[in-house]
C-alpha cells in the first residue's frame, strides 16, 4: 500500500469541518492536490493537537504547532502517531510519501521502513513553487 503523511498548517477556517477542508492555506492546498496525485491507498494528517487524523472526520480549528515544542514532547506525539499507524498500517511493508517538515517527521521515519519525503532540503517558498509545478491548475 502507499500512505501520505501530510502535516498540519497553522491556517484554519474558523468553524468544524472534514480535516482535510480545514487547514486553509495555498501550500496544505497544493500539497492536499499532489498528495491525491499519487493515487495512494490511504492518506492521513499529521496534526499537532490531534495525531493521526483521518482527513474525513470532523474536527474544528485549533493553535498548536510542533515547531513551540520541545523534543521530548515531539517524541511523545510522534510515539502517539507511530501507535496508531500500526494499527492501520503496517510501518516494515506499506511506502509512505511524507509531506511534512522536519519537525513533523524526524521522530517518524526511523520507524517506517520504506519512506520518500519529496521536498526534503527546501524551504517552505521552495516547496510551494515545487508543489505548484507538480500541480497545475
Amino acid at each position: 500500500m502507499v500512505i501520505v503523511l501530510m502535516s498540519c498548517v497553522g491556517k484554519k477556517k474558523s468553524f468544524k469541518c472534514k480535516a482535510k477542508d480545514l487547514y486553509d492555506s495555498t501550500w496544505f492546498h497544493y500539497g492536499w492536490r499532489y498528495a491525491q496525485s499519487l493515487n495512494p491507498d490511504k492518506i492521513f494528517i499529521l496534526s499537532a493537537k490531534h495525531g493521526l487524523v483521518d482527513p474525513e472526520i470532523q474536527i474544528g480549528p485549533y493553535q498548536e504547532t510542533l515547531n513551540t515544542k520541545g523534543d521530548k514532547e515531539i517524541q511523545e506525539w510522534a510515539a502517539g502517531i507511530l501507535k496508531v499507524l500500526d494499527q492501520k498500517t503496517h510501518l516494515n511493508k506499506d511506502k509512505f510519501v511524507i509531506i511534512a517538515g522536519e519537525k513533523y517527521r524526524r521522530h517518524l521515519v526511523g520507524a517506517i521502513c520504506h519512506y520518500k519525503i519529496p521536498m526534503d532540503g527546501l524551504r517552505i517558498g521552495e516547496q510551494l513553487a515545487w508543489l505548484k509545478q507538480r500541480c497545475p491548475k
